[in-house]
């Protein structure tokens, strides 16, 4: 079927079961959608019923042999359904994505792996001396609601930044956007990519918040991620290059260190995601690709380890389907996935390592189970062959029915 225009939403965090490789990430056992079915099962059904007729439930059933707790597959599909496993190396939010680009992350990040004192003394002192400020807090594995709670009123009084960090390959700084100031948190986060890039710290991100104590203190929309670029071309910079749009919204940007991009929307919260993503399907022309991440499933349920905020938003999501398939045109395709798994009933407040499904709809497509892929880096392969770019060197192209 001819394609114009894709859609890629991502759903970061939606795993749908433990892949082979999860016990060497401590994450045997983990099932993100599963176990949220599972605990809304106990008082009534997880009710996603756009999504299960574009696949989920049996995408989830080609993961684990089952289907999700009193969530019963519908008699109709509408889409098609894969699951896919990662082949990148770690299971954060750039290897997730750029592997579903077409380029997965093979070797290993640099990480900070001792939860205190975790970062080494001899960068903190050129962090310090390089940018002047008056020393830091935190340097310790930490959930940036907690820290930011437990640190922020100091933070304030001092005028020093909490550095802190997690199992990703991350470099977090949380300041105040008042008394810090958000300008000078960018240009020290920028410093310290600069620092960081010879260790291959795949992300720097700026986590700024408002507030005035430890009881009112909220993280803001100002988040910026300083990341790594890809190593090798994505299919994002292919179509670029070949002429096409891309139009990232939310954090897209930051993910591909704004490589591939035609235009960045920033948006924060669902609900805007939503309205950017509908409004840039509103001007996107042909031979363009339309990518979202939504990013409150894993940053404000999955993270904060609440099943019930993460179903209830899942629920939400699914709701918000019905316009966009009436927006949509006969030669659009929609494809809906995920980065990596963040169970929210979980221990700790790290990402887990799960396979993912992959959703495909375009009207009067004919629903076609695509089975269970190797990699993520297949939804790459499939855009790159829809749009006659040059194929990606990972990943095969879905065989999808006319």
């Amino acid at each position: 079927m001819q394609t114009d225009r894709i859609i890629l939403f991502v759903l970061d965090s939606l795993g749908i079961g433990a892949s082979a490789d999860a016990a060497e990430f401590g994450d045997a056992g983990a099932d993100t959608l599963g176990h949220i079915a599972e605990v809304f099962a106990k008082t009534h059904p997880l009710k996603l019923p756009n999504m299960c007729r574009l696949g989920l439930a049996h995408a989830y059933h080609t993961s684990t042999g089952d289907f999700p707790a009193s969530m019963a597959p519908p008699d109709t599909l509408l889409g098609s359904y894969a699951c896919a496993r990662e082949i990148s190396s770690g299971k954060d939010t750039p290897s997730g994505h750029w592997e579903m680009a077409g380029v997965p992350v093979l070797e290993d990040w640099g990480y900070f792996r001792n939860k205190e004192n975790s970062f080494p003394q001899s960068l903190l002192d050129e962090i310090v001396s390089r940018s002047g400020i008056p020393g830091y807090l935190g340097n310790c594995h930490a959930s940036g609601t907690e820290i930011i709670k437990r640190l922020g009123e100091q933070h304030m009084q001092t005028g020093q930044p909490i550095f802190y960090t997690s199992a990703d390959s991350v470099f977090q700084i949380a300041c105040h956007e008042q008394s810090f100031g958000l300008e000078r948190l960018y240009r020290l986060c920028e410093l310290c990519r600069e620092l960081l890039t010879p260790s291959n710290i795949a992300r720097v991100i700026a986590r700024p918040f408002t507030g005035t104590c430890a009881d009112n203190f909220r993280r803001t929309g100002n988040r910026h991620d300083y990341a790594l670029e890809p190593p090798s071309p994505t299919v994002l910079q292919k179509l670029v290059a070949d002429g096409g749009t891309v139009i990232g919204v939310g954090k897209i940007g930051d993910i591909f260190a704004h490589t591939g991009m035609s235009e960045e929307v920033r948006a924060s919260g669902h609900p805007a995601l939503w309205k950017e993503s509908l409004a840039a399907l509103d001007r996107a022309p042909a031979k363009s690709i339309i990518m979202t991440n939504f990013v409150d499933f894993d940053a404000v349920y999955g993270h904060r380890r609440d099943p019930v905020g993460y179903g209830s938003a899942l629920e939400e999501f699914d709701r918000q389907l019905a316009p966009l398939f009436a927006k949509m045109k006969p030669t659009d395709l929609l494809i809906l996935t995920a980065d990596h798994g963040n169970d929210p009933t979980w221990e700790g407040t790290d990402h887990t390592r799960e396979h993912v499904p992959i959703l495909l709809y375009q009207k009067n497509m004919p629903a076609t189970n695509l089975g269970f892929r190797e990699t993520f880096a297949d939804i790459g392969q499939t855009i790159a062959r829809i749009f006659n770019l040059p194929a990606c060197a990972h990943g095969s192209p879905f065989q999808i029915q006319d």
